[in-house]
């Protein structure tokens, strides 16, 4: 099959990657957004993963993105925006790091209008690229692209990029009807380069309306994908599924471990694993957002049992859907000092 192809007026330039020795000398970052998400990305930081501060600022503000009206994939007619017209947005801003060190970041452009995720890349988290927008969706019938996750394979040596898109009304099942804002599955593409795409493929169905897909890796050919149920009322939880291979297929859904309006999850290793205070573990965020937004967490070794951690997290307000990347000291002191004098 042929390729998409992103003519990007850019170059990447090449960089060692950073070491990270030990967990002293390591750093997390947050991206994150605010509401209405108009003026663009914003950065939280942790040394344990756990507790966090904001960097204060924003350090991408929107320049693309469908403000027009538009055609409904599916209707036909001419629909107007709904959300934040005339203006830009940036919202779940999901972010990886390459071998070489370079940043990528990709993001939801529009509400609805668009068949596109933003992307842009960056060496120092502070100074990006010239904003591009990726239109993976073109081929297909849809009305948006939403949160869009970056995930790097180490072993395939590849970025893979998930997201959810609005299906054709003429396809849903009897468990979209539970739903609001449409129904939707997860797709997916990938690239080495960020010039040229893979075809969007479908990615994981579980016969109802599904969004906010975040896919990690526990070891070699080990994969989990945490996924939103977004059929309400009821239901608008979370739960993962499992595979030996990031292109899928999953299987063997866990029991959902939030509470009703959950959404926007991301995860992160925490721990050494040497020593009883190092127990490895991996921390799984998500946004709480009714009936008062505010971020939850539970813990989990085994993705079989998870535990509620409020007592062990400090999430700032305001914060809303976005991934972990670790960074070095250097990159979280530079950013700190940088924010502190502007």
């Amino acid at each position: 099959m042929k390729k998409l192809i992103i003519p990007l007026l850019f170059l990447f330039a090449s960089a060692a990657s950073p070491s990270f020795g030990n967990d002293r000398n390591d750093a997390y970052i947050f991206t994150s957004f605010h509401e209405p998400s108009t003026d663009g990305m914003r950065y939280l930081y942790s040394y344990d993963g756990l507790q966090w501060d904001s960097i204060p600022g924003v350090f991408m503000r929107p320049e693309i993105g469908n403000t027009e009206a538009f055609v409904d994939a599916f209707t036909g007619e001419s629909v107007i925006p709904t959300f934040a017209p005339d203006e830009r947005v940036l919202r779940d801003p999901s972010i990886t790091q390459g071998p070489d060190g370079t940043f990528h970041l990709v993001w939801t452009t529009q509400w609805r209008g668009s068949r596109g995720f933003g992307y842009a890349h960056s060496k120092d988290l502070i100074h990006w690229s010239r904003q591009v927008e990726i239109p993976v969706m073109k081929n297909h019938p849809t009305n948006n692209v939403w949160a869009p996750e970056v995930f790097y394979d180490d072993e395939l040596k590849e970025y893979f990029i998930i997201w959810s898109s609005q299906i054709d009304p003429k396809n849903r099942t009897a468990e979209d009807m539970k739903g609001t804002n449409g129904c939707h599955r997860m797709w997916y593409c990938t690239t080495k380069d960020w010039k040229s795409f893979s075809p969007a493929k479908p990615y994981y169905d579980p016969g109802f309306n599904s969004i906010d897909g975040f896919l990690l890796k526990r070891a070699s050919k080990d994969y989990v994908l945490v996924v939103k149920d977004n059929r309400k009322p009821g239901y608008s939880n979370l739960f993962c599924v499992f595979s030996d291979s990031p292109h899928g297929p999953f299987h063997s859904p866990t029991e959902v471990f939030s509470p009703s309006y959950s959404e926007g999850p991301c995860a992160v290793k925490i721990g050494s694993g040497k020593g009883k205070k190092q127990k490895a573990e991996w921390v799984i965020y998500y946004d709480q957002y009714r009936p008062a937004q505010k971020f939850e967490a539970v813990s989990t070794v085994d993705f079989k049992t998870f535990t509620p951690i409020p007592e062990r997290i400090k999430v700032p307000a305001d914060h809303k859907h976005g991934t972990i990347v670790k960074v070095s000291r250097a990159i979280l002191d530079n950013l700190l000092k940088y924010a502190a004098s502007r």
